[in-house]
């Protein structure tokens, strides 16, 4: 009896199995078709509501606008005579105690004893790197100064002993044979054209 039963079950089973398969079949056409139909209900919403919603907010503005001024205004209204009020309040109450603080600070801070007069102000430390600055500079100019003196004069040492010796290698030839030729007997010598 178990094989029979063993068949029963698998006859069963594949009689359920072509039955969900047929089922199947029949469902998914409609499950598409349900799919477009929401698809095609959300594209008829949103064209429904896209006009509506544009004239709600158009409206929206419309109405908050001259109400939203309005408040704009009534506040401005409402602080610019408190602001005032408070303007005064300052002029007389806190700024003078401030001045006075102010006033008698700068008067703890004035140094005490006599201002600088004469030889002091002479002294004064900015005065005294100032004129620093101009030795400084005269001293550096004629330092320059002397190094191209020093320069020049040396160059025109050189070239002078330079010609000076061309001129006696030169003059040595020439009185040498001056002499031979001016030279008498005697040990005397002439110059030529006496």
């Amino acid at each position: 009896m178990s094989l029979m039963n063993t068949n029963r079950t698998t006859n069963g089973a594949a009689a359920i199995s072509v039955r969900a398969k047929d089922v199947a079949a029949q469902a998914i056409p409609v499950g598409k078709t349900a799919v477009q139909g929401v698809r095609q209900g959300v594209q008829g919403a949103k064209e429904w509501a896209a006009p509506r919603l544009e004239d709600a907010v158009l409206g929206a503005k419309e109405w908050a606008a001259p109400r939203l001024e309005d408040a704009v205004l009534g506040a401005r209204e409402w602080a610019a005579p408190r602001l005032e009020v408070a303007a005064d309040t300052v002029d007389t109450t806190v700024a003078p105690k401030v001045s006075s603080a102010l006033r008698s600070t700068a008067a703890q801070v004035r140094p005490s004893g006599t201002k600088r007069t004469g030889i002091r102000r002479l002294l004064d430390w900015r005065l005294l790197l100032g004129v620093g600055a101009a030795v400084a500079a005269a001293g550096a100019g004629a330092a320059i100064t002397m190094r191209r003196r020093y320069a020049s004069a040396t160059a025109e040492a050189k070239n002078a002993t330079e010609a000076s010796e061309d001129e006696r290698g030169t003059q040595a030839g020439d009185s040498a044979s001056d002499a031979v030729a001016g030279s008498e007997v005697n040990g005397r010598v002439t110059t030529p054209g006496t």
